[in-house]
């Protein structure tokens, strides 16, 4: 049985605080054997805003549930056409300093993996292979009938053809690529089915409420087991999905470090928390380890 999902998480008053010393991120990558867990946050900087913290999208936007999406016509069409319009902006996000860090500490061998929660693909677009994508990705789309997998922008260029008077004005875009729109300015939004079985289509990401696939935590579990040290960019770790490593980590005496700017919930399993912008924060590490982040970015 799936229940709603956790979006809120209140820090408890015994919280370490975090540090502006990044000489332990810098050891800990010299050393090698690094695995990285990254979050919103590491998007930020890119335009693409995080769940949490301040400015979040959660103040103002609950995410599309998989029960809701599977349960009706008219969540489908609302997501549809919210996502829809939401793709032209996130479609044409970029990689910033903090993606092109990562990427060049994984050149240069000084990382064991990358798994993000993130469904922007601006990792790769940095130049990092390899990635581990846990809640899937936006640039792909899956039929619940037929398992096909379409690319995101081809079903752009359908839904534009199918919808050539839809130009509302968003109030935001969301790190799921959802739009804020009003139910006035989603209605009359055409939503195409599969073009090979005609069943509904999916983002093939994982939504809130929704199970990221047993063989993929796995791989994850996998990576953790190998890796010296876990280090965690931009999460608040709210959610069991990303935080259910750190204790793993914890629990295999891993070091565990983070750089978010807010507390995480992982805080207290943590060698330390570095409360910086993570763009500066890994910019700087990369120049303390004489390995300026050159911009590597897909086109």
């Amino acid at each position: 049985m799936r229940t709603r999902p956790t979006l809120h998480w209140t820090p408890p008053p015994d919280l370490p605080p975090g540090t502006t010393d990044l000489e332990p991120v810098v050891d800990a990558l010299r050393a090698g054997s690094v695995l990285v867990l990254t979050g919103a946050g590491i998007s930020t900087e890119s335009g693409i805003p995080a769940y949490r913290g301040e400015g979040g999208s959660l103040s103002r936007h609950t995410p599309m549930t998989y029960q809701d999406f599977t349960g009706g016509a008219h969540a489908r069409r609302r997501y549809w056409a919210r996502s829809h319009l939401g793709w032209r902006t996130f479609g044409r996000a970029r990689p910033n300093a903090g993606h092109q860090a990562v990427a060049t500490f994984a050149r240069h061998g000084l990382l064991s993996g990358v798994i993000t929660q993130n469904v922007d693909g601006l990792h790769q677009a940095a130049g990092a292979e390899g990635v581990v994508e846990l809640h899937g990705s936006l640039a792909r789309v899956r039929c619940l009938a037929c398992d096909a997998i379409t690319s995101r922008r081809d079903l752009a260029v359908r839904l534009e053809a199918a919808n050539t008077a839809f130009e509302p004005v968003a109030a935001g875009v969301n790190p799921d690529g959802d739009a804020d729109l009003s139910d006035e300015q989603v209605a009359g939004f055409r939503v195409l089915p599969c073009a090979d079985c005609g069943g509904i289509l999916k983002p093939d990401v994982v939504f809130f409420g929704e199970t990221v696939p047993a063989q993929r935590i796995e791989h994850c579990r996998q990576l953790v087991r190998a890796a010296r040290t876990l280090l965690v960019l931009g999460s608040s770790l709210t959610v069991m999905s990303g935080l259910r490593f750190v204790r793993q980590a914890a629990q295999e005496d891993k070091r565990v470090l983070i750089i978010n700017r807010d507390p995480t919930r992982g805080d207290q399993l943590a060698h330390t928390r570095v409360g910086l912008p993570l763009g500066p924060a890994l910019s700087s590490v990369a120049d303390a380890l004489n390995l300026p982040a050159e911009e590597q970015t897909a086109p």
